[in-house]
């Protein structure tokens, strides 16, 4: 039996033909967002690699999230994207970061732009760590592109590779639709694209046995998309 799905399964009611299906499906709607990114890569690192200087909000937040955590704490940055940006802050903070994507060339460039991080070429549905090794796991718009009947599995994946009262921060945009998109920053591509409410994001960390610490939604700053965002962080149980 494949080692995640015997991780998955620890606990779990669920029988493994359904858990295989669901897997099967991640995996498709996951390759969209590989090709996706491999396309926009370049594109999306030229727009937003140097945004974290104009996003007080968010690098209060990041410190607040960073307090909750021991000195020189190992950090995952799940869906890191091609400027890893998000973990670069906390890197430069003296935190051990390790960069994940899906896309190949947004860890080609990522591992680039952050020499002093490290980087592994994963699916954030299975990723190739072992249990509990993380002291935290921060997922900025990366659960975005996966449907909400499967978000499930990926705060279980955080939980899995997260140690015990591990932290984790996730961010993503409010709304209510879900589906394929033929665009991604004006490129050409199809990618799934999933728009959340709070009870919703409530619900995620409390089916996967975190303690929701903190639960906001801001508006978007005028730079950027017109979508209010959420975010939220809390920890293991």
């Amino acid at each position: 039996m494949d080692v995640y799905l015997r991780r998955s399964l620890r606990g779990s009611s669920v029988p493994l033909e359904i858990k295989n299906k669901q897997m099967e499906y991640i995996e498709l709607i996951h390759s969209k967002t590989r090709n996706a990114y491999n396309l926009a890569a370049d594109k999306y690192h030229d727009l937003f690699h140097n945004e974290m200087n104009e996003k007080e909000y968010d690098r209060n937040l990041l410190n607040t999230f960073a307090s909750k955590l021991p000195k020189g704490a190992l950090i995952c940055d799940a869906g890191c994207g091609p400027s890893a940006h998000i973990g670069k802050y906390l890197s430069n903070k003296g935190f051990k970061v390790t960069g994940v994507d899906i896309s190949e060339r947004c860890i080609q460039l990522a591992s680039g732009f952050n020499p002093e991080m490290s980087f592994k070429c994963n699916d954030i549905a299975k990723m190739d760590f072992e249990d509990g090794i993380f002291d935290g796991v921060i997922s900025y718009y990366s659960i975005i592109h996966t449907p909400k009947k499967m978000v499930n599995t990926l705060f279980n994946e955080f939980s899995r590779v997260l140690k015990p009262v591990g932290y984790l921060l996730v961010a993503v945009k409010f709304g209510e639709q879900e589906g394929i998109i033929n665009q991604l920053i004006g490129m050409d591509t199809e990618i799934y694209f999933t728009l959340f409410a709070l009870e919703e994001i409530e619900d995620y960390f409390n089916k996967s046995n975190f303690k929701l610490d903190f639960i906001e939604k801001r508006n978007p700053y005028d730079f950027e998309i017109r979508n209010e965002r959420i975010f939220a962080f809390g920890k293991k149980l």
